[in-house]
């Protein structure tokens, strides 16, 4: 048995997965976020092992005996949070998560600073990296800088506490712009940059490799046996494609969680910085990946429910039934800036064409053409950087709405599937990578899930979306700097 744990903004997921490749069972804990500033986002780590323990409770009481048999621990997480420890591995603040935007100046300078950054470290300065919140840290809390003694990732904390080591793995450490992404090493040039050495951070290994073990009283804790195997683990969306399968150069998805991604295998280190693309390393040796990113995907849907008071089903079904939406809204889906293609931490989100006529259904539906139109400008991205899709899995908490994929097929114009079990994201790619550090082959292991459902891009609906999305290009345009 092997399992897998996922880190994620809103919630720590756990998945168990048994030798044929069968999920045995899931189970989580919520996790909230806090912002005390204004483009701040942070979170507790000591919430996150409060909520690893929660969900470990709920696992092991529903499915006891294939939890007792797990052999092998692997680690998926949000990527980019700034962990700092001092003296004793003591927590020094709450760490800044990957959607907080406080360090745009930062960013600039760092730009300014180090000619060779793009070459290295293979994308733009933004305020969500790791590198440039840790130049924000040193100029606007210089007595906690100078205690920094480590500075790690969230899932690499959570495997502080689970082994007892500080190790990190090339998918997330990518995403710090202190990683030499083509080496796969730390680049002590980008490093110095921010007043930091390598002996701060944590030793790297692959992320099908072991990283450690887990700790003795703690597998006495949870009834495990000895020696269970902690794998290095993968970012979060590295991990989710492990999990469907996108091991092979071509292979990609998109995934439809608090913010939205577009993920696609590479055979080789292709960085292309000016279209604000992300080119980082994937979870395989040998293998690196394309991605475009934008801060709030299904996220923005959540939070339009919390405001109108009703819940995801509900307004999806409303959206279902009424069919026409031709009067409908644009949303512009920035409510936490933007990065591809914008690079923007000041990106609105907004309505725009409000009438008296408007209902909520139309919102809703402005709401998830929003994003699946800023998918589409992550896709164009990609394409503007050399690279090319057929066919895209459809992964995370937005996989459930049928409605959505097909919107978003007709949109970007390539064939969407959604495979079964495609809502457990990086906990079923963690849970693999454990497997693989516990012995298997990638082959073996790494098999793509059945298709559930395909959807095919129409070509009237995507010429009716051509305006629409035209004119959400256009907004956005005349509103950036306002």
């Amino acid at each position: 048995m092997h399992l897998g744990i996922d880190l994620g903004t809103s919630e720590v997921k756990l998945l168990l997965l048994d030798g044929s490749g069968r999920i045995v069972g899931t189970a989580g804990a919520p996790l909230t976020l806090s912002s005390p500033e204004p483009l701040w986002s942070e979170q507790n780590p000591a919430d996150w092992w409060r909520a690893t323990g929660t969900a470990i409770a709920q696992l092991r009481a529903a499915h006891p005996g294939p939890f007792a048999a797990v052999r092998g621990i692997g680690l998926s997480g949000q990527m980019h949070g700034a962990v700092l420890l001092g003296a004793d591995d003591k927590l020094l603040r709450p760490a800044i998560l990957w959607n907080d935007g406080r360090s745009h100046a930062e960013c600039a300078e760092l730009e300014a600073a180090t000619p060779a950054l793009h070459d290295i470290a293979g994308n733009l300065a933004m305020p969500g990296f790791t590198a440039p919140k840790l130049l924000w840290v040193r100029k606007h809390e210089p007595e906690i800088f100078a205690q920094i003694s480590s500075v790690l990732l969230p899932k690499d904390w959570l495997r502080l506490q689970l082994t007892g080591d500080k190790v990190s793995e090339p998918s997330d450490a990518a995403g710090t712009l202190w990683l030499d992404v083509a080496r796969r090493d730390w680049s002590e040039e980008l490093l110095a940059a921010c007043g930091l050495t390598r002996a701060q951070m944590p030793w790297l290994v692959e992320s099908t490799e072991p990283s450690g073990v887990l700790r003795p009283e703690l597998a006495r804790t949870w009834g495990l046996g000895a020696d269970v195997i902690v794998a290095g683990g993968a970012g979060d969306n590295a991990a989710s494609a492990i999990g469907i399968g996108a091991t092979q150069p071509g292979d990609g998805f998109i995934s439809l969680g608090t913010s939205g991604v577009l993920f696609v295998v590479n055979d080789r280190y292709r960085p292309n910085p000016a279209s604000a693309v992300h080119a980082f390393c994937h979870a395989l040796p040998q293998r690196w990946h394309q991605m475009s990113v934008m801060l709030s995907a299904a996220s923005c849907l959540r939070w339009f429910c919390n405001l109108v008071g009703a819940d995801e089903a509900t307004l999806l079904a409303e959206l279902e039934s009424k069919g026409s939406t031709a009067d409908a809204p644009t949303f512009l889906p920035y409510l936490a800036g933007e990065r591809t293609p914008h690079n923007d931490p000041f990106a609105p989100g907004l309505f725009h064409g409000l009438k008296a006529q408007t209902h909520r259904v139309d919102c809703t539906y402005a709401v998830l053409e929003g994003v699946t139109f800023g998918l589409a400008d992550g896709l164009d991205a990609l394409r503007a950087a050399g690279t090319e899709v057929k066919q895209l899995s459809l992964v995370g908490g937005g996989s459930r709405s049928p409605y959505w994929a097909q919107q978003i097929a007709d949109a970007l114009n390539v064939e969407i599937v959604i495979h079964t079990g495609s809502e457990a994201g990086g906990a079923l790619g963690a849970a693999r990578l454990g497997w693989l550090a516990s012995g298997g082959t990638v082959d073996a292991i790494c098999k793509r899930p059945d298709i559930a459902a395909r959807f095919t891009p129409n070509p009237e609906r995507h010429a009716r979306l051509a305006p629409r999305l035209a004119r959400f290009r256009d907004l956005y345009s005349r509103l950036r700097g306002a």
